[in-house]
């Protein structure tokens, strides 16, 4: 589904799907979302007038790629690129489903072609590249159609001289496509890099979950990066550092809050702020102006 068409089935969106059959006491599904932080019930409605931040206690829920897009680009300025890029199955893969038919499933189940959308934008005024990655397409992992959509968005950015804005949220990489999806971390690093040394701003939002792969390469590269509250960042999940180094981990270890802290983020951002941040440091970045 174009992401285009994704906004016009948002405007249509009911929050409940009643089933005639059903007695009466039912609530229907999608009303009501218990928030995991603070066990509140919260309704669907309010969040999406907090864009997914828990009116009680602040909790960030998870935003899909388009809902992304839609808190941060400027009204009707976003233009997808390369959403016809599909995922082929290099190694004939097969566990306890074949590669394909996991594909597939995350296709229809998220309406995206694969786990990163990416495009054309302004954001505050100023002409970036946005690319923003969703978890519900197989954990946003980096297999070879993610690492060509992200390099591709900084050689157009390069070309066009804008500033790159990349929201990560990803399992790490797609292993399902074994070397190929390795490759893509030096791949993505050096497009990173292209754009670095032509002195074009790239800023990164981390989001929960961001692991693996991803942040061994292009998720950590950007001049600024940003994270949201509570976001979980690292190589490797908490259980298995534990149980690779045989210790207890301190209070809060890989949180963002932990990150800035030690040095790996720059800053935490509440949702409800970021876009007006990154506003502010497009124009420091730009000089003041867009590019």
């Amino acid at each position: 589904m174009p992401i285009s068409e994704w906004f016009k089935a948002r405007e249509d969106r009911r929050y409940t799907s009643l089933d005639p059959s059903a007695p009466k006491t039912d609530v229907p599904d999608g009303v009501w979302e218990k928030c995991p932080s603070c066990k509140h019930i919260v309704y669907a409605g309010d969040l999406e007038h907090t864009d997914g931040v828990c009116p009680h206690c602040g909790h960030h829920f998870e935003l899909t790629a388009p809902e992304r897009v839609g808190t941060l680009a400027d009204e009707d300025s976003f233009a997808e690129m390369d959403a016809d890029l599909i995922s082929g199955d290099p190694l004939s893969f097969t566990a306890a489903k074949p590669y394909t038919v996991s594909v597939a499933t995350a296709r229809e189940s998220s309406g995206l072609s694969e786990a990163i959308v990416t495009g054309r934008a302004t954001l505050g005024g100023h002409p970036v590249v946005l690319g923003v990655m969703d978890f519900r397409f197989i954990g946003a992992s980096m297999g070879s159609v993610v690492g060509e959509k992200v390099a591709r968005a900084f050689e157009v950015a390069l070309a066009e001289r804008r500033a790159v804005i990349m929201v990560t949220a990803s399992g790490g990489a797609r292993m399902q496509e074994g070397m190929l999806s390795l490759m893509q971390m030096a791949k993505t690093a050096a497009a990173a890099e292209r754009l670095a040394s032509a002195a074009l701003p790239y800023i990164v939002v981390l989001a929960n979950n961001t692991y693996g792969g991803v942040t061994a390469s292009f998720a950590t590269l950007g001049d600024v990066v940003l994270a949201e509250p509570g976001a979980m960042v690292g190589f490797a999940g908490p259980r298995l550092v534990e149980q690779a180094t045989k210790l207890s981990l301190p209070k809060g270890f890989q949180t963002a809050e932990s990150l800035v802290e030690h040095g790996m983020v720059d800053a935490v951002v509440p949702r409800a702020e970021l876009r007006e941040t990154l506003t502010a440091l497009l124009g420091y970045l730009t000089l003041g102006g867009a590019s």
